[in-house]
């Protein structure tokens, strides 16, 4: 099982990785709002990730990391 870990200090919530999640499962939170006034990605369920890296890839702040 992949494990899927945002880092919220430099994820500005551009969505990128949400509109390229295959399994649908990166979302914005919408609770949170970041010290920089963002709303951060997260994962909602882990256990579907398929450690595809198209989110990782496509974060153009390299907030995003794939444990496998």
């Amino acid at each position: 099982m992949a494990k899927v870990t945002v880092d919220i200090e430099y994820c500005k919530g551009c969505g990128l990785c949400v509109d390229f999640c295959p399994q649908e499962i990166m979302q914005l939170e919408t609770e949170v709002i970041t010290q920089k006034g963002y709303h951060p990605a997260h994962c909602v369920d882990q256990e579907s990730c398929t450690a595809c890296l198209n989110c990782a890839m496509m974060c153009p702040d390299v907030a995003i990391m794939i444990e496998r």
